[in-house]
C-alpha cells in the first residue's frame, strides 16, 4: 500500500461525511473526553467546508490521507498552532475506518505530514503532538516515529467516570533532522513501506 497526503476537495465532502459519522469507533479515541461529535455538528462542519472550498484559494489546517493506487481516503493529518510566538506547532492523525489501525499506515504518514511543516515553514523550532493515556496506538505511534514524551499530566482527563492522563509528545527541528539522516531510521521506514 502506497499511502500520500492531499487537500480535500468539494467531490469529497459526501464520502467524508460518511467517514466521520458519529457512530465511528475513532471518536472514542480522538479526544473523547471533549465530548462526542452529533450529526448536527458534523453537518454544520460540511457545509463550512463547503463554503469554503468555493473559494479561489481554501485554506484548511489539515490533509487527507489516502491510498495512492486506488484513491481510497483513509484519515486525516491536521495541525494547530499551540504556540506561534516560539515557534510551536502542534500534529495530530485521525484513521477513519477500524479495519486500518495496526497497519503502520501512521508510520508513514505522520512523518510526512511532519516533514510538510517543517520545510513549509522554516522558522518552525518544535512539533509537539498531544494524546491521552486511553489511547495506546497513538502512544505507540508518537514512540514509533521518535517523538520524546515530555510532559505526563496525571488523571488530567476524565470519561465515564475514569481518570486519564494527558500525555505530551515533542521534537525538536534538529532532532527530526537527524532522525531522518540516520540510515537505521530510514532502513526501518523502507522496510515499514514494503510490509504493507
Amino acid at each position: 500500500m502506497k499511502i500520500a497526503l492531499r487537500p480535500i476537495k468539494l467531490e469529497d465532502l459526501p464520502q467524508y461525511r460518511k467517514l466521520i459519522a458519529p457512530t465511528q469507533a475513532f471518536h472514542r479515541l480522538n479526544g473523547p473526553y471533549l465530548g462526542m461529535p452529533t450529526a448536527a455538528d458534523q453537518n454544520k462542519k460540511i457545509m463550512e467546508f463547503g463554503f469554503e472550498l468555493t473559494k479561489p484559494n481554501p485554506s484548511f489546517n489539515f490533509e487527507l490521507i489516502f491510498e495512492e493506487e486506488d484513491g481510497r481516503i483513509l484519515g486525516e493529518v491536521s495541525y494547530y498552532w499551540k504556540d506561534q510566538r516560539t515557534n510551536w506547532l502542534e500534529v495530530g492523525i485521525v484513521l477513519f475506518n477500524q479495519t486500518d489501525w495496526g497497519r503502520g499506515i501512521g508510520t508513514v504518514a505522520l512523518p510526512l505530514w511532519i516533514d510538510r511543516q517543517l520545510t513549509e515553514r522554516p522558522a518552525l523550532v518544535r512539533i509537539g503532538l498531544t494524546t491521552w493515556s486511553g489511547n495506546a496506538g497513538m502512544m505507540a505511534l508518537a514512540e514509533r516515529i521518535g517523538l520524546k514524551l515530555e510532559a505526563c499530566y496525571r488523571k488530567a482527563r476524565i470519561l465515564d467516570g475514569k481518570y486519564f492522563d494527558s500525555l505530551s509528545y515533542g521534537i525538536l527541528r534538529e532532532e527530526w533532522n537527524q532522525l531522518r539522516t540516520q540510515p537505521a531510521s530510514n532502513a526501518s521506514r523502507d522496510h515499514t513501506q514494503r510490509r504493507r
